[in-house]
């Protein structure tokens, strides 16, 4: 940091086979892009310094240490997924340097106690997972579940969170399938998973791929209630690859307001959003739900920089975003606000059930708090 200029390090996958989550570092770049030009914060411009770590941690802490020792960012934000965050944690609490608001929903990513300098943004995986089984004990009791997961942390985390949640009926899982990324072999899976006569599929991973299995159910002419994970649950990347008969009835539990749902249309953040990648193309789609993501979690880091004032010390940059209250970024769905505080390291702690009619995301009940595991806060 100078007198002049913020510094901001950041990682993403912009090449590998999770570079449809580039998108979000694409989205950032642009916000304080357009924020640079409207004067900055607080009188300075922002850099902001993203590479491409490949989803390789062994990369991303090399790219940490050149951002902390050669770049001299005053803080590492919004660095996408689990396994690089975990590798490069250690060092930054070590440095001092604030890891804010983290592309992860791992629990493990928010605890002041033990790594004070690090702090998630997004509601929790395993918590998303147990809402899943909240939401199929009260509405669908009795039925037999599938599941297919992404074998990494998002997946491994959604589907413990499921099994956490349904308890002593976990054993309802009939069937529950791990794949690859890459994986070629998908309707091989879901041919297993039907032949189960599981009447709810919940399916947690990347959005192409939640495309690919919704249209091959279809095809095998098999319609269970469907769950999607809120990172495959894009209107634009999911459901109208899928075919938009074919995903009519999906449901997913939400934060962020989707960029292609109408029910936003005319509405001052649409329009702001609508301009916003009109003028920044090179923020992602105007559909694409990780480029969303991305201007949301820089509106929050622009919220409490605003709060530093002058004081834009790597400590008191810490100090205040622990002291967000009721903060309501543009993008958040009504009735989530942003709290946090020395001991609350969650940012965003509730959740919305919506269902896709064909067209929208249509709510189901009310905003549900997801801070009810075990996992200390």
């Amino acid at each position: 940091m100078t007198e002049t200029e913020i510094r901001i390090g950041n990682l993403m996958p912009y090449s590998g086979n999770l570079q449809v989550f580039g998108s979000i570092g694409k989205a950032e770049a642009a916000y304080f892009e357009m924020i640079n030009e409207r004067g900055g914060i607080n009188g300075r411009q922002v850099r902001f310094i993203s590479y491409d770590d490949k989803s390789s941690p062994v990369t991303a802490l090399e790219l940490t240490r050149r951002l902390v020792e050669e770049d001299n960012v005053s803080l590492v934000f919004g660095s996408f997924g689990t396994p690089g965050n975990f590798a490069v944690r250690r060092y930054l609490n070590e440095r001092q340097v604030p890891q804010l608001f983290i592309a992860s929903g791992d629990d493990h990513l928010s605890d002041p106690s033990l790594f004070p300098w690090t702090m998630g943004w997004q509601p929790s995986f395993r918590e998303e997972g147990r809402i899943y089984a909240n939401y199929i004990q009260a509405s669908y009791p009795g039925k037999r579940i599938v599941a297919l997961w992404q074998n990494d942390q998002v997946g491994r985390e959604t589907i413990r969170g499921l099994e956490d949640g349904l308890g002593n009926l976990a054993n309802m899982i009939r069937v529950d399938i791990a794949y690859d990324v890459a994986d070629e072999h998908l309707d091989t899976h879901v041919s297993i998973l039907k032949q189960s006569g599981a009447e709810v599929f919940v399916f947690a991973g990347a959005p192409a791929n939640a495309a690919k299995v919704i249209r091959i159910a279809a095809g095998f002419n098999w319609h269970p209630v469907f769950i999607l994970s809120h990172v495959a649950s894009s209107i634009a990347m999911a459901l109208e690859p899928a075919g938009l008969d074919n995903a009519s009835g999906v449901i997913t539990a939400a934060f962020l307001k989707d960029a292609n749902d109408p029910a936003w249309k005319g509405q001052q953040a649409s329009r702001d959003w609508q301009s916003f990648v009109d003028r920044y193309n090179r923020a992602g789609g105007k559909d694409d739900g990780a480029a969303v993501f991305g201007y949301a979690a820089a509106e929050t880091l622009e919220q409490v920089l605003k709060q530093c004032g002058n004081d834009l010390s790597r400590e008191n940059i810490m100090k205040q975003a622990a002291a967000l209250k009721d903060y309501q970024g543009s993008i958040l769905l009504p009735g989530i606000k942003i709290n946090t505080g020395p001991w609350n390291f969650r940012p965003i702690k509730h959740l919305r059930l919506v269902q896709f009619d064909g067209r929208m995301w249509q709510p189901i009940g009310d905003v549900l708090e997801t801070a009810f595991s075990n996992v200390d806060r």
